[in-house]
């Protein structure tokens, strides 16, 4: 069985954490995926405080494993959310879109491990120095907001910058993924396409099946024009976004054509106005399992796979 510094850490069974996908990731699917032993994650979206506390006693609910809640920093409830966690002493909070210094100070007093999601060295860099625990190294191959550095390249220059753990993102979903992130450098991994389509994961019948039709191809990146890009399935939205944004249309319009556009995926499954976020990844992605048996998969692959690379080393 594959063990890391990351599972004493935390407190896990598998290196591997359930990414924060809003309107996705849940008190349902972080709790089975804790329960199963990784470790899942609620996202906290742009939602309040209220919506927050009630998705962690549901995942209290199913699971006594550690968890943890992704706090998104540009939310404007990003303050109500950071107090929420430190109060409920939630195990772990990642964080993404922005600098998360602002409230290390509180959540490291109530004991909560703080892994920040990062797309360059530079911020690496800068959330060691405000005392995080460990920094998920996220690729361009991932679903939803992305950087500019592609995994391979972004991984490795990270383990070489901090002496703090570093878990790999972005195009990871069996466990050939897992086997060359340890590979460069890694810790552990975390995973978010792959368990859009776990059972206990409540996303829209609609946006599973996207998933699992996906081939290689399937995805776009839109949002450079606006400098956030976002990669998602190729649907009528997205083609109509990735034209709009070389027409003279206002980026204040173009804005707003994006609004709503994830709630509409994940939650309605409207397939001709929703934006289905997903990575790379998708086009390996083609059945549905439960949280348990993806991570159990997962790993018996990596396990299998590393175990035997000394045939290539002569």
């Amino acid at each position: 069985m594959i063990q890391s510094p990351l599972c004493a850490l935390l407190g896990i069974e598998y290196p591997i954490f359930q990414g924060g996908m809003a309107w996705i990731s849940d008190g349902k699917l972080a709790g089975a995926v804790s329960e199963a032993g990784g470790l899942g994650i609620i996202s906290a979206m742009n939602a309040d405080a209220e919506y927050l506390r009630g998705q962690i006693r549901i995942a209290r609910e199913i699971t006594e494993k550690p968890f943890g809640v992704n706090v998104m920093l540009m939310s404007p409830f990003a303050d109500e959310v950071a107090k929420v966690v430190a109060e409920e002493k939630v195990p772990v909070v990642t964080t993404g879109a922005g600098n998360p210094s602002k409230y290390m100070k509180d959540w490291l007093a109530a004991g909560i491990r703080v892994i920040p999601v990062v797309a360059s060295v530079s911020m690496a860099r800068l959330v060691e120095r405000v005392g995080a625990s460990a920094v998920i190294a996220e690729g361009g191959e991932s679903g939803g907001h992305i950087g500019e550095l592609n995994t391979m390249a972004l991984v490795p220059q990270v383990v070489s910058a901090v002496k703090i753990p570093v878990l790999a993102a972005g195009g990871i979903g069996d466990g050939r993924g897992v086997a060359a992130s340890f590979m460069l450098g890694a810790v552990g991994v975390q995973l978010g396409t792959r368990f859009l389509v776990a059972k206990e994961c409540g996303v829209h019948p609609n946006y599973k099946n996207k998933v699992l039709k996906a081939n290689d191809i399937a995805t776009v990146t839109t949002g450079k024009r606006l400098g956030h890009p976002v990669r998602s399935l190729r649907t009528p939205y997205s083609r109509e976004y990735a034209r709009l944004e070389y027409t003279d249309i206002s980026d204040e319009e173009l804005e707003k054509y994006g609004g709503g556009a994830l709630y509409r995926a994940a939650v309605l499954g409207d397939e001709k106005t929703g934006c289905f976020l997903a990575g790379e990844i998708a086009g390996m992605v083609n059945k549905e399992q439960s949280a348990k048996e993806i991570i159990e998969e997962v790993f018996g692959e990596a396990e299998s796979l590393l175990s035997g690379a000394a045939k290539w080393v002569k």
